[in-house]
């Protein structure tokens, strides 16, 4: 037998049908208001898993972008350089609206449709989902400076990817970056130190440093500095209006764990001209909005990671044998599948219920205030154990680059951290507790939807009203820990098959379960939670 033949690998995972695949996905798809999106979206998840689009992932991961501060004739530019490959999916998302759909076409259940689009193409290079985030991000803070608003809305819902450096009035469209963190304050941004000089007529000149800017090849951002009358918000374009480059001077790119195919620099703003958005001293405020768009958008890349992860794994037991069967047909490899899948359909649930909440802006100000702060905290603490444990059911082939697995693992973590870490988001939840009784009132009302259905969910669910009557800091994660398993049971239980709302049920809210994925206990249905999950088509 010739030493040059494969044996027992898997075929290349590629060119199949994601949405129809995931029915957790498919089937959120349409309750959660964007049936009308279904066709749309089917032909967008088969192009984001086509052999051609997959190698434009690992392409852009292999060549990550480079800094040029300067060109061969001294002069300072300030560009960052991508791979081709980055270009093309940045012109693959662009194209398909997963920046601004629902600023183009603002129907019920576009932020929806948009959610499902980044899910199934951050399952593709999750990189280049940071510039797409913030694109999609800004909109909401720009509605409070109408003039900025009037001239930068029609670019950056453009459908046509410009990746050009040039003034923005000459590109066909735009992108959005953001601001925010500092050497010295990091996550408090109140401590910034970046200074606001007004200059008449709104405009200011801003000198500082940004310790983290993302997306710095972006054609404007919004950012934060210190004005005469307090922290406010600024959209500082990378042109002037004379058509000079900004003085907005890349330092150096950050070194990542992950998420490296995306560029991430340290700025020095030297006098930058920007534009005020809002009012003076209410920066916060201002860019909050931005804050929670992005943060909604880190459930959804976590969620990603997780449904990628669990997919791989799945792929590679459906057809790798050890012992003589199928790893997929072995009871305690099923059960480390099945508790992933229970897993990533509670996140992926969770996450596009809590879409619709940006669809209906405000019927559910409330839920959507409270709700974004405990999806983001607990989806993504998720998503770093889940891959871990994914990658070894590939054993030593998911160890190697090749297997994409890596590159999830590494980037699992980055949504914990973007936009607010863990301790960060669990103070947000306190302060939305303290300060908006209506977001309170609105998420335990999600709770208590499914009331009567399953009486450890209904036990969840007092525990966490409990806790809800007199939070304090020191317990803040376990409080929001308990909300979050119990708004993600009370969709299980009422949206969900009964294997796998049971099987959530019995192992996240009555304690039956190990400490690693897969100690589930007897009486899980692991071939209808499998079923689901990955059908045998997959």
């Amino acid at each position: 037998m010739s030493t040059d033949r494969v044996l027992n690998q898997p075929p290349p995972l590629q060119d199949y049908d994601p949405l129809a695949l995931d029915q957790a996905l498919a089937q959120a798809l349409r309750r959660e208001g964007a049936a009308w999106a279904t066709a749309e979206i089917g032909a967008f998840a088969r192009a984001t898993a086509a052999k051609e689009m997959l190698t434009l992932g690992f392409q852009a991961n292999e060549n990550p972008p480079r800094l040029r501060t300067h060109d061969r004739f001294g002069n300072r530019i300030d560009e960052v350089d991508f791979h081709p490959a980055w270009h093309e999916l940045m012109r693959f998302s662009v194209a398909n609206g997963v920046h601004a759909g629902p600023w183009r076409d603002p129907r019920e259940g576009a932020h929806v449709a948009r959610a499902a689009k980044m899910l199934l193409v951050s399952q593709t290079e999750a990189g280049h989902g940071c510039p797409i985030s913030m694109t999609y991000s800004a909109l909401p803070p720009l509605q409070r400076q109408p003039d900025l608003l009037e001239e930068w809305a029609p670019r950056i819902v453009s459908l046509a990817y410009d990746g050009r450096m040039l003034p923005a009035a000459e590109k066909s469209s735009a992108l959005i970056g953001m601001g925010m963190t500092e050497k010295q304050g990091g996550s408090d941004v109140r401590a910034n130190t970046t200074r606001a000089e007004p200059l008449g007529s709104g405009a200011y000149a801003l000198t500082g440093h940004k310790w983290f800017c993302s997306a710095p090849m972006s054609d404007a951002f919004l950012v934060l500095a210190q004005a005469p009358r307090g922290l406010s918000c600024f959209f500082l374009p990378r042109w002037t209006p004379d058509g000079e480059r900004n003085r907005f001077h890349l330092q150096r790119l950050k070194d990542k764990l992950g998420n490296r195919s995306n560029a991430s620099a340290e700025v020095e703003l030297d006098r930058s001209w920007a534009r005020l958005v809002g009012d003076e001293g209410r920066g916060v405020s201002t860019i909050v909005e931005m804050v929670n768009h992005t943060r909604l958008d880190c459930v959804i890349g976590a969620a990603a990671v997780m449904r990628q992860a669990l997919v791989q794994a799945a792929h590679h037991c459906r057809h790798r044998s050890a012992f003589g069967r199928f790893l997929i047909e072995q009871p305690l490899m099923r059960a480390v599948l099945a508790d992933l899948a229970i897993e990533s359909e509670a996140a992926t649930i969770l996450m596009m219920r809590l879409a619709r909440a940006y669809d209906r802006r405000e019927q559910e100000a409330g839920f959507r205030r409270l709700g974004t702060a405990v999806a983001k905290y607990w989806v993504c603490k998720r998503a770093a154990p889940l891959v871990a444990e994914a990658l070894e059911c590939l054993g030593g082939n998911g160890y190697v680059e090749e297997s994409i697995l890596p590159r999830l693992y590494r980037e699992a973590p980055l949504n914990s951290i973007w936009e607010g870490s863990g301790n960060v988001i669990c103070l947000d939840a306190l302060r939305a507790l303290h300060k908006e009784p209506q977001a309170r009132d609105a998420l335990v009302a999600e709770l208590r939807l499914a009331r009567g259905a399953d009486r450890r969910l209904d036990a969840a669910v007092d525990h966490a009203e409990a806790q809800l009557a007199s939070p304090e800091e020191a317990g803040a994660r376990r409080l929001v820990e308990s909300l979050a398993l119990a708004l993600q049971g009370s969709l299980l239980v009422r949206h969900s098959p009964a294997p796998v709302s049971d099987a959530f049920c019995a192992t996240r809210l009555s304690g039956d379960h190990g400490y690693a994925f897969g100690a589930l206990p007897v009486g899980i249905d692991l071939g209808a939670v499998l079923a689901r999950a990955w059908p045998a088509d997959g």
